[in-house]
């Protein structure tokens, strides 16, 4: 197999050939048709995320075909088309596993942080915290549904059922939540970076009623808003476009620190919370979802070996949609 992987944060990827992996109990082996490069991918990278498993190969938004079971394994069957998310194990006793609150397991497994995830040719995953994509014929189009797709929607149920909501940072995560907030009705206001045309017109295109920079007020008070860009500044800033008792949805794994802001942004029952990982009931309530609000994603194709490239673009602000690496 080849594979991308990080040796030292901080550093480019390095292509490498690795042995063909092999499934353990309860495991599959995919071969991986594409996998989406996520914002968590360079938080990993650039050293934001504390203690990752290095070396480590990046990538959780990871679709392809099983092509090998390991022991114990009859939920799937070779040449099934799978998806594998960042959520890669739980330990199921821990107080929060036991609540059903899986996303904040005390030891957890993370794809492409802690285990080995699909910037490579092959991944091996365990088989039950992978999902079955019957129907999904376009592993491109699909793969930035693993993540951006997932929080985007644990983002959204948390968020509340306000009919204007605000989306900050109109990136892989956005583009597809606002087609989801289309369809189910609501009103959505898109903010990108200043100046950023190109961003605010695809947000146009996909149903946003409106489309500015994320240092403007919208034309109306918002009901909600999702801040999935990581910068601190924006709380302070969507906490001003809200209603009284509107609440502000943090979607990131890692942020900029949050400035010092008068109490007042906060005060009439304002609320801000934060979303963390993703559960398997997460996935399934949003793959069912995706078909029905006729989600289309807009991607990027790199071929693996140029894994540093699609980081690099990513982190400039230079793409619209996702990044989707192709072996």
């Amino acid at each position: 197999m080849k594979a991308m992987v990080l040796h030292e944060i901080g550093k480019p990827l390095t292509l490498e050939e690795r042995p063909d992996p092999r499934p353990g109990a309860g495991e599959i082996r995919v071969r991986v048709e594409a996998c989406a490069v996520c914002r968590t991918d360079l938080h990993v990278v650039d050293g934001e995320l504390p203690n990752p498993q290095v070396p480590i190969v990046p990538g959780h938004e990871i679709v392809g075909r099983v092509d090998a079971l390991g022991e114990g394994v009859t939920t799937m069957r070779l040449g099934d088309r799978v998806g594998i998310p960042w959520l890669g194990h739980t330990c199921g006793c821990c107080p929060y596993c036991e609540e059903g609150r899986e996303n904040l397991c005390d030891r957890p497994i993370f794809t492409g942080y802690t285990r080995d995830g699909g910037f490579a040719t092959h991944v091996v995953a365990d088989a039950a915290y992978a999902f079955t994509l019957d129907g999904f014929k376009d592993p491109v189009a699909t793969a930035p549904l693993m993540c951006a797709g997932l929080i985007g929607w644990r983002s959204l149920r948390l968020a509340g059922e306000g009919q204007r909501i605000g989306l900050y940072g109109f990136g892989a995560a956005a583009h597809i939540i606002a087609q989801v907030c289309r369809w189910q009705g609501r009103e959505v206001y898109a903010f990108t970076r200043s100046g950023d045309r190109a961003a605010q017109d695809l947000a146009l295109s996909l149903g946003a009623v409106w489309a500015g920079g994320s240092d403007q007020l919208p034309p109306v008070a918002l009901d909600c808003a999702i801040i999935f860009a990581p910068v601190g500044s924006l709380v302070p800033a969507a906490l001003s476009a809200v209603r009284k008792g509107g609440r502000v949805v943090c979607g990131g794994i890692h942020m900029s620190d949050i400035p010092p802001m008068p109490y007042r942004l906060l005060w009439e029952e304002r609320q801000l919370v934060s979303v963390a990982n993703l559960t398997r009931h997460d996935a399934v309530e949003f793959l069912r979802l995706a078909p029905q609000a006729g989600v289309r994603t807009t991607t990027t194709i790199y071929p693996l070996a140029r894994a540093n490239e699609a980081l690099a673009d990513l982190k400039a602000g230079r793409l619209q949609g996702a990044a989707v690496l192709v072996p």
